[in-house]
């Protein structure tokens, strides 16, 4: 009664006042915010977890994230396999190795490094591991990274793996966004808040110190200073032949920069485009990388898209020596370079299905073969050896088990190592891959998963997810949750490669920047028109799914084409267009929506902003929102000042908030079940 009385008083409260509802729970009182947050997840779980399907649906992703099936991904470094493990005697998870010679053998033998749920026990902390960077060749010692709770900003300190124990007066950095970086064992390259003036707008560090050992980080110079409006800058180290060699990374916007390589005490700034994309990669002495706009050097053009290589040595004098490696086709696109000791590995995607390619640097020229990998489906490049030329790849589609495969690209060879097992049965479904035509002509591909027996009479429910930012390519993948939950009862599952994606190469992205942001939105409506015009479903049984950037899609889709759908499930979401530059990490996104405190780029903005163009007498779907109270990515705020904006003009919605998970919205298995019971629950109550 309590929750119920204080809710209806702040709903009476904004509306009376005209007062903004986000300014309102996040400035005025927090405590009382809290309150209404703990209410509005309460009202929304209770119902959606008596729902039928809760339980059910919970028990079985809870069964799934915690499958001792589950393949173990792999981390090389030197002679050991390093993997991240949680399961139901390790919820926060331990960080663990075996030998590479025992993981080839498909038994390897653990033996835990490091146990947070220990940690948790002695700390008080809600640790969430975040990643290592161990110090090259031996890899003895590790500069550790571990959130509390799953944010992005981390405490990195130095461990001992041998000893299984973090160093006593060893490296170690307070809380921050950033990173640190091994030069040798002695020597750090660090990015982190060095105090006042030393973050930029965004929330990232803007300067650089190298930091030796014994002497105080605080004592030591910078070594680079960038600018307060920037995104951020990072430090790298980049292997080259058998020594380590630093480098900076400037991000004056997301998607522009520069190169910074620290050799004899000063910075050498390299002379590349601010737009490309170094893989870091430096192999026969030759620099991998991404061209974004056409380049041309000495008089010939390296197109849009290319993969090619540079003279290292020649690049930190000034001089380019360029090498071609790859030149996509309208259909094709680069998704990763990996290198092993000899070799180089790129992962093509053409029409939105990958192949894997070998490259040799031999005679100035790079000579490919093709690895005889799996067709019609996803390959991710997941880890390669320093030391040899072996490395690691998961094969998957919609239906078939994500698959582990170790190769030897000196030998093209390949070998299954592990499948996940099959946890719904595949052979009642297919795959169709099917394009509409958006507003402006173009065809938008996207995939349709469904029984074979389906009847197209617009009755079947239909989840259609997509993305559509940041150059991320949505790809087809095995999800037993998504099998169990959906599609054995009797759900069809739509993966949409709209633009603004990473499908087809950088103009695939950049169609859908800025002022052509609404064409992301036109293709993802062209792909329900679709689905709707082919009785594939119908808008009453129509539900639609993002996260993040897909979060602000979805709420744009049912504000401007409310009737299309009656489902909608936004997670981690910016709303609130007009300000979500003064937000966190948000200000770094300006490349990709554009600056709304400036009146020529907020005129295109203010057209779809979610927030804004929330309107009263419509009939919008009843939404389902969720955030997490540590998401120092994304601001909660957006969320939260939605749901209370949507209340406040008579909107029902359903919320969830975790109080940790970061970004990723949840940091434990059951967590991680919990969110795929209540989304689905919902999906079904609306959908069936």
């Amino acid at each position: 009664m309590k929750y119920i009385l204080l809710f209806t008083i702040m709903i009476i409260r904004m509306t009376a006042q005209s007062q903004d509802p986000f300014q309102y729970l996040e400035e005025v009182d927090g405590t009382r915010a809290l309150e209404f947050v703990n209410h509005q997840n309460q009202l929304s779980f209770d119902k959606l977890s008596l729902q039928p399907e809760y339980e059910q649906v919970f028990k079985k992703s809870l069964d799934i994230y915690n499958s001792k099936d589950r393949i173990e991904m792999p981390s090389v470094y030197g002679k050991y396999i390093y993997n991240f493990w949680q399961d139901p005697q390790h919820i926060r998870g331990i960080w663990r190795r075996t030998t590479v010679k025992k993981y080839d053998s498909g038994q390897p033998e653990w033996e835990t490094i490091l146990d947070l749920d220990a940690m948790q026990k002695k700390d008080s902390i809600k640790w969430v591991f975040k990643g290592a960077d161990g110090l090259f060749p031996d890899y003895n010692r590790f500069m550790i990274s571990l959130s509390k709770g799953g944010g992005d900003a981390v405490i990195t300190r130095e461990f001992d793996v041998r000893k299984k124990q973090f160093i006593e007066n060893g490296f170690s950095l307070a809380e921050s966004k950033g990173n640190a970086e091994y030069v040798n064992h002695d020597q750090l390259i660090v990015a982190t808040n060095f105090g006042e003036g030393s973050m930029t707008s965004s929330g990232y560090p803007s300067k650089v110190k190298m930091w030796k050992r014994g002497t105080s980080l605080e004592k030591m110079p910078f070594i680079f200073e960038g600018d307060e409006k920037d995104v951020g800058t990072w430090a790298a180290s980049w292997r080259v032949e058998e020594s380590i060699v630093p480098v900076i990374v400037r991000r004056k916007t997301f998607y522009t920069g520069e190169y910074h390589v620290w050799q004899n005490d000063k910075l050498i700034k390299l002379d590349v485009p601010d737009d490309i994309q170094i893989s870091d990669l430096v192999l026969n002495n030759q620099l991998t990388m991404t061209v974004i706009t056409d380049w041309n050097v000495y008089g010939k053009v390296y197109k849009q898209g290319s993969l090619i290589s540079a003279d290292f040595s020649d690049l930190l004098q000034g001089k380019k020596t360029i090498h071609i490696i790859y030149e996509p086709d309208e259909f094709s696109s680069i998704t990763s370079v990996n290198s092993t000791k000899n070799k180089l590995l790129v992962n093509v995607l053409n029409n939105v299905k990958n192949e894997l390619y070998i490259y040799t640097y031999v005679n100035n020229t790079w000579a490919k073969q093709k690895v005889k990998s799996p067709d019609f489906g996803t390959i991710s490049v997941i880890a390669t050896n320093d030391l040899s030329d072996e490395y690691y790849f998961i094969f998957t589609n919609f239906l078939a088990p994500s698959t582990l495969y170790t190769g030897d690209a000196s030998k093209n060879n390949i070998s299954v190592l592990k499948s996940l097992p099959a946890f719904f049965d595949a052979n009642k479904y297919k795959v169709e891959q099917y394009k509409s035509i958006s507003t402006d002509g173009t065809l938008i591909p996207y995939f349709v998963v469904s029984a074979k027996s389906i009847k197209y009479d617009g009755n079947n429910p239909a989840l259609l997810y997509a993305y559509g930012g940041f150059q991320v390519s949505s790809l087809p993948v095995y999800s037993a949750v998504v099998g169990t939950s959906w599609l054995e009862k009797g759900g069809v599952y739509v993966l949409a490669n709209i633009r603004g994606g990473g499908e087809y190469g950088p103009k695939w992205h950049q169609a859908g920047l800025k002022e052509n942001r609404q064409k992301v939105y036109d293709d993802f409506h062209s792909v329900a028109g679709d689905l709707i015009n082919r009785k594939i479903t119908s808008p009453k049984h129509l539900g639609i799914y993002g996260g993040s950037n897909g979060g602000l899609l979805v709420v744009v889709a049912f504000t401007q084409r409310p009737e299309l759908y009656n489902a909608v499930v936004c997670a981690v979401p910016l709303l609130d267009m007009q300000r979500y530059n003064k937000l966190l990490a948000c200000a770094s996104w300006m490349g990709e929506y554009g600056d709304p405190d400036k009146p020529e780029e907020w005129s295109y903005i203010q057209k779809y902003s979610p927030y804004q163009n929330l309107k009263k007498g419509e009939k919008y779907p009843e939404v389902f929102f969720t955030t997490s109270t540590r998401d120092d990515r994304v601001h909660p705020g957006h969320a939260r000042k939605m749901v209370a904006k949507m209340l406040d003009m008579g909107y029902p919605v359903y919320y969830y908030e975790n109080t940790e998970g970061g970004h990723a919205g949840s940091s434990t298995n059951e967590q991680r079940a919990k969110s795929s019971a209540l989304m689905y629950s919902y999906l079904w109550m609306k959908l069936r």
